[in-house]
């Protein structure tokens, strides 16, 4: 499976969206350099407050373009960094990834699965209306579409139109849960 980068974000304080940007910086093991969410340890301020010693398995957010282009059929106009991602995909079914698959972006990065975005009331504050489309109920459970939480490997730069290649993790398919 292969994508590419559609774009790159980064805020440097906790708001809810993150400001396109020409690239990023991935440093491995802390996630985007100068991004409030970056760091070895949990750094969600809701997740801090629970226990702030936890390791930090929301480094760096993923959403695929894709989900603006259904948002967009119900009358949700959204763009990249709306939705505080630090890079927006396209190409790549980034919901139905294992946990622990690899993505390689562009020359050097490397990020590691880790779970699903746990859309939360901040969305429905943003646009109201917009959690229910990211969260969908089921009689299964919550079909969460908000995107997916990965850790630095393998540090570097990422810009628009950047290559994004997966690679599988060996052994079962393990479904993503939220982190």
């Amino acid at each position: 499976m292969t994508g590419h980068v559609v774009a790159v974000c980064s805020s440097g304080e906790h708001r809810f969206s993150k400001k396109p940007t020409d690239r990023i910086t991935i440093v491995a093991g802390i996630g985007v350099d100068g991004d409030a969410h970056a760091g070895e340890r949990v750094q969600h301020l809701s997740r801090v407050h629970v226990n702030p010693d936890q390791p930090n398995l929301r480094q760096v957010h993923l959403i695929h373009s894709e989900l603006f282009d259904g948002l967009a059929s119900a009358g949700f106009d959204i763009a990249p960094g709306d939705l505080g991602e630090n890079i927006t995909t396209h190409g790549i079914d980034l919901l139905s990834l294992s946990r622990y698959a690899l993505l390689h972006i562009g020359e050097d990065v490397v990020l590691k699965v880790t779970g699903l975005r746990n859309p939360c009331s901040q969305i429905e504050a943003f646009r109201p209306g917009l959690l229910k489309m990211v969260a969908v109920k089921t009689p299964e459970g919550i079909v969460r579409k908000a995107g997916i939480m990965t850790v630095a490997l393998h540090g570097g730069d990422i810009r628009r139109g950047d290559a994004i290649a997966v690679e599988t993790p060996k052994g079962p398919h393990i479904p993503l849960e939220r982190v």
